[in-house]
């Protein structure tokens, strides 16, 4: 395999060992797209249902706020993936569910290898907040490559 690795980068331990790793496993060269995933405000739960109204300049500054963190995550990333060898570009989106997005995003790109850390949860965080990685490796026909760090 030499073609694109697709690489879900959130910015946590987890995704940046999922980095290292699979630095360590794929010949170097590749190369990647580091994927960062912004949620749109309105899918964040229970914004607003304090009773705190939001106007439409409110709005605006926390989708450019939102928009400018991904794309700084997306850049870390790059760096990241191109110290352990892949010649790595950035791409932040904005949409939901992450898995959907990276699943989508691997298709549009015909991405060889997905590659994505995982927390591990289990039991009721598991069944509450669910798993990206098994959303991406249930509904993906491609090769995934799943992480787990110690961290």
């Amino acid at each position: 395999m030499s073609g694109l690795v697709l690489i879900a980068y959130d910015g946590s331990d987890h995704a940046k060992a999922a980095i290292g790793e699979a630095g360590r496993q794929l010949e170097p060269g590749r190369p990647a797209l580091v994927l960062t995933i912004s949620e749109p405000i309105e899918r964040l739960p229970f914004l607003g249902a304090a009773g705190v109204a939001f106007d439409a300049d409110s709005m605006e500054t926390l989708f450019e706020a939102a928009t400018s963190g991904a794309e700084k995550t997306a850049a870390e990333g790059a760096e990241l993936a191109r110290a352990a060898g892949f010649e790595a570009e950035p791409l932040a989106i904005t949409g939901g569910p992450a898995w959907d997005q990276i699943v989508a995003t691997a298709d549009q790109r015909d991405a060889d290898l997905i590659v994505l850390g995982s927390r591990g949860r289990s039991g009721i965080k598991y069944a509450v907040l669910g798993s990206v990685a098994a959303a991406v490796v249930q509904h993906s026909k491609r090769t995934v490559l799943v992480t787990h760090s110690s961290v």
